[in-house]
């Protein structure tokens, strides 16, 4: 089914809209922690399977504090493996958060909702 022009001139503005709104979506978004390590995915793989091992024994022997301790060993590695490495942070300049910092006469006090309002209001309004 075919657009009339209105829905298509309507369709064409929301796209440019969309554009030139999501440099702001990405600017604003918190940036994803440091890359998974070889060595982190490794580990993680080898408590998965050690841990999958425990638990196998301990079904098999009837004692489920071993299955338990199973469990927590395989977590423990998916854990390992996602976090951010310890000495990261302290090597690396920290990450900007894309948000500019509060103008002359702007308070950065003030609620999440009341600086999402503010906001849209400015956005709205072409600023």
């Amino acid at each position: 089914m075919a657009l009339s022009e209105q829905e298509q001139r309507l369709l064409d503005e929301m796209e440019r809209s969309f554009y030139q709104n999501d440099a702001d979506v990405v600017s604003t978004s918190p940036r994803s922690g440091a890359a998974v390590t070889t060595r982190a995915v490794v580990v993680a793989f080898l408590s998965v399977a050690v841990g999958i091992g425990v638990v196998v024994a301990g079904v098999a022997t009837n004692i489920p504090v071993l299955g338990v301790v199973g469990f927590v060993l395989m977590l423990a590695g998916v854990v390992y493996a996602f976090a951010a490495p310890k000495g990261a942070a302290s090597q690396s300049d920290p990450l900007p958060t894309g948000r500019p910092s509060p103008k002359s006469g702007e308070s950065s006090d003030g609620s999440f909702m009341d600086k999402l309002g503010n906001r849209w209001d400015k956005r709205q309004q072409g600023e």
